[in-house]
């Protein structure tokens, strides 16, 4: 047996009606194991009304602090949100305002901990928490998750981080962008993983999707299952039924087809990946 597990993850389930039916049919038909709720989504309620109906479907917390809405509003100036209670749509203006912003750091700890506990009050089993477009693995964002991943028995984490190589040996475009994301994520996993493993919280050796966000074909996943490294990977993708004008270059009907493949599923039983979820619940394909 190859020592090759496999986590895939949906993110964004909650997001909308066209996400929410992507990722169960990606559970039920296809070669999901988990996915990622972001509690402020508009399709929140029906996520979790689906999640109950698929209870062998693992659903972790898709932290959301950029490009979405916040679960508290947050008064007072400077504010983490606008009037409208939304957070900043530029992830990298919203990470320099929560790192040099203190008096924010108060503020972003009540919402993190509101967004764990809305989760929690869904009463679904809590596999992983991971973030809309990595802010998890922000310093001041980690730092505030150290604190409250204990205390709310959270135990999986996505430690965010990809190789560059085998990357661009599938795929080349963005090249010079993926070199600098590869060395940003690979700098921030080296602060986190100590943390991580004093807390005894488990992650994944490599996440996949990282530097080809929303663009996880079939031809791309049968090339990455190719240079699956030992041990476990998590390769997360954006399905959907339609591809989002909101997201601009992403492929998320592309990535649904993905996950049904025929063709992914052979090369994954031809090559003996293993597929699980962050409990390492086994996957039948």
């Amino acid at each position: 047996m190859s020592g090759k597990k496999l986590i895939i993850n949906a993110d964004d389930f909650g997001v909308s009606s066209s996400v929410n039916r992507a990722v169960i049919k990606g559970w039920t038909e296809g070669i999901l194991t988990s996915a990622s709720l972001m509690v402020t989504g508009e399709a929140f309620d029906e996520a979790v009304a689906l999640a109950r109906e698929n209870p062998a479907l693992q659903v972790g917390l898709h932290l959301t602090l950029v490009q979405g809405r916040a679960a508290l509003k947050h008064k007072g100036f400077p504010s983490l949100t606008d009037q409208q209670d939304n957070f900043p749509e530029d992830p990298v203006f919203a990470g320099m305002r929560m790192f040099f912003l203190k008096p924010l750091q108060k503020q972003l700890e009540r919402e993190i901990e509101a967004q764990i506990v809305r989760f929690l009050e869904t009463g679904l089993q809590f596999s992983h928490i991971d973030g809309h477009v990595n802010i998890h693995m922000h310093p001041t964002v980690f730092d505030i998750l150290c604190r409250l991943m204990p205390k709310y028995g959270i135990s999986s984490f996505r430690l965010s981080r990809e190789r560059l190589g085998p990357e661009l040996s599938i795929s080349t475009t963005r090249t010079p962008g993926k070199a600098v994301d590869a060395f940003i994520f690979r700098s921030l996993a080296k602060r986190c993983q100590p943390e991580l493993q004093r807390r005894r919280i488990s992650f994944a050796a490599e996440v996949k999707g990282l530097l080809s966000s929303g663009r996880i074909t079939e031809k791309y996943l049968l090339k990455a299952l190719e240079n699956l490294q030992d041990g476990t990977t998590e390769i997360y993708l954006h399905p959907s039924e339609s591809d989002s004008p909101d997201l601009p270059g992403y492929r998320q009907k592309d990535e649904l087809e993905a996950l049904l493949s025929q063709n992914v599923r052979d090369m994954i039983r031809s090559k003996g990946i293993q597929l699980c979820n962050y409990r390492d619940e086994v996957k039948d394909v």
